[in-house]
């Protein structure tokens, strides 16, 4: 199955919103940029004077395992991985087949989806869904999470970061963030608590997000879904337009 003008506009925006929205998050200890180098998206570490540079991600469509390979051991500064991402539909015997050749382990793949913020639906909330705009909020969110989701800086109605959580009789239980890329908005860390799934929570959330999204002006929303998400997000009106194969050299 081939690849229409179209799909390959959709996919490119796509991963612009997956470029500008993964690297935002990385960026809340240091500078995680997004460049353009030739056809791929260079996700990295912006110039350090200490401390190790974190591992790069390379983003690449319609290039050849060769060519990607290529063009990011000229360009990396030491650890790296490859996103390859392949349309929904294609044959992947091709890729898998490509980046072996050259050494390179096959990771996770994940199904790469867009919302277009057209239809929402809606359903009955089962928690207390709320975007976190105040201190005392984001500080018991990041202790629920163990790990800060939101900075100060982001609770500001306008800000690029819009971040919700689910609250039942007093407990922090899923949550969720928003990210502007661009034309678009990048679904970031979506998380229930084990004991509170299979309840709507999710989805609940999503909704809200969703809803935020296109009153902010987005024009579609996209996510990165592991394979157990991928049969939540098309409940919400998410569709799977690609899949990611991440890969990574092998040790030498």
């Amino acid at each position: 199955m081939g690849t229409t003008g179209s799909d390959t506009a959709e996919i490119e925006r796509a991963l612009e919103a997956f470029a500008r929205g993964f690297s935002y998050t990385r960026s809340f200890t240091h500078p995680f940029l997004a460049e353009r180098v030739g056809p791929l998206w260079a996700l990295r570490d912006g110039p350090r004077k200490r401390g190790d540079y974190r591992c790069e991600e390379w983003v690449a469509f319609n290039v050849p395992p060769e060519e990607t390979d290529r063009i990011v051991r000229e360009q990396t500064r030491g650890r790296f991985a490859i996103c390859a991402i392949l349309p929904e539909g294609e044959p992947d015997q091709s890729l898998r087949e490509g980046y072996k050749a050259l050494g390179y382990r096959l990771g996770v793949t994940e199904p790469l989806m867009i919302h277009a913020l057209k239809e929402i639906p809606d359903f009955p909330a089962p928690a207390t869904i709320a975007r976190v705009e105040t201190q005392e909020l984001a500080d018991r969110l990041n202790r629920a999470a163990r790990s800060r989701q939101v900075l100060p800086r982001h609770l500001g109605r306008d800000d690029e970061l819009r971040q919700y959580v689910a609250e039942i009789d007093g407990e922090l239980v899923g949550w969720v963030r928003s990210i502007a890329a661009g034309s678009a908005s990048w679904c970031s860390n979506m998380y229930v608590k084990p004991e509170f799934r299979r309840r709507g929570i999710a989805r609940a959330m999503l909704c809200r997000m969703l809803r935020d999204d296109r009153a902010s002006g987005a024009r579609s929303a996209v996510l990165l879904a592991s394979h157990t998400g991928a049969r939540l997000y098309p409940v919400v009106g998410y569709r799977q337009i690609g899949t990611l194969y991440l890969y990574t050299p092998a040790s030498k």
